[in-house]
């Protein structure tokens, strides 16, 4: 689930709060990673449960319909297939999947009001009302999940709801977005699909712990290298954020051998759009494109396999 800029951009949050934190080791600074990639996780395990409880919110409105002194004939018709339905099932049968969630901490955060408040908004929609009238085949109910999720994260109620539980949920919207889309679209869930849902070792541990211990470590050497490339810009007067992205992508390009430069350079401008202000995106292209030179020139910058150096 998680990419490697995903993974890029964590490390960075973990080490500007370390900038903040003076006291903050090593090792507090890999619980940290780790606790922000636990987050993203359960922030897509949650999404996905949040999903399903709304689903079966049909049940409710369905006792209400029936408990009426006069139902209407739409009330007749009503049926729960929202949430009686394979595809939706097959999340309850998965042992994975309940073992997962159970270990985490999502279940708390579910309230009845919160999914009825979501529901009621749903229920208004003239495609769920078309979709209550048709007879509905897999695909039926597998589109109209997809409405469901699109419509309520378009949301404020559901925004609201993800950003009183999670702090990351604005970081990580598009990718637990995408993850959440991705899941429906494979439904019947199976065990196979959701481990590829986890966060993979190599990504998080062999990449990111990595690239985080290495920016850790060697602060003051990162540092070295990066002033001359600054042209008499004091160091002091870079935004911070811009520092921590500097001295990234320079351990990437200095001690990660399987990625290639053009990779490097590219997806730290990237990121720059997203946490920087605006002139940071040329300035970071400018000052990674002079750094690059220079290591190149001296032999520092060495790559292997796919990622050589052009």
């Amino acid at each position: 689930m998680l990419s490697r800029r995903n993974i890029r951009i964590k490390v960075m949050q973990t080490l500007y709060a370390a900038n903040r934190d003076k006291g903050l080791t090593p090792k507090a600074a890999v619980r940290a990673y780790n606790n922000h990639i636990q987050q993203s996780f359960d922030l897509y395990l949650f999404n996905l449960l949040q999903l399903r409880e709304i689903a079966k919110y049909a049940i409710q409105d369905s006792a209400h319909r029936k408990s009426k002194h006069l139902p209407s004939a739409e009330d007749k018709r009503f049926t729960t297939k929202l949430y009686h339905n394979e595809l939706i099932q097959s999340t309850l049968d998965n042992a994975a999947l309940n073992k997962l969630i159970k270990a985490s901490s999502v279940t708390t955060y579910i309230t009845q009001d919160n999914t009825r408040r979501l529901y009621m908004d749903f229920l208004k929609t003239p495609e769920y009302k078309h979709y209550l009238e048709h007879a509905s085949t897999k695909d039926d109910h597998q589109q109209m999940l997809l409405f469901l999720y699109k419509y309520s994260v378009t949301g404020e109620i559901f925004n609201d709801l993800m950003e009183d539980y999670f702090v990351n949920w604005w970081d990580d919207k598009s990718l637990i977005v995408g993850a959440i889309k991705k899941t429906i679209k494979s439904l019947p869930l199976n065990d196979i699909f959701l481990l590829s849902m986890k966060p993979n070792y190599e990504t998080i541990t062999e990449f990111g712990e990595a690239l985080l211990i290495d920016v850790f470590s060697n602060n003051a050497t990162l540092l070295e290298n990066i002033e001359p490339a600054l042209n008499n810009w004091d160091a002091d007067r870079v935004a911070i954020i811009d520092m921590v992205l500097l001295k990234m992508a320079l351990s990437e390009l200095m001690n990660f051998p399987t990625i290639p430069t053009k990779v490097t350079l590219n997806e730290f401008v990237e990121i720059s759009k997203l946490y920087s202000t605006d002139k940071s995106k040329d300035f970071i292209n400018g000052i990674l494109d002079r750094l690059f030179k220079k290591l190149d020139k001296e032999g520092k910058i060495k790559k292997e396999g796919r990622g050589l150096v052009e």
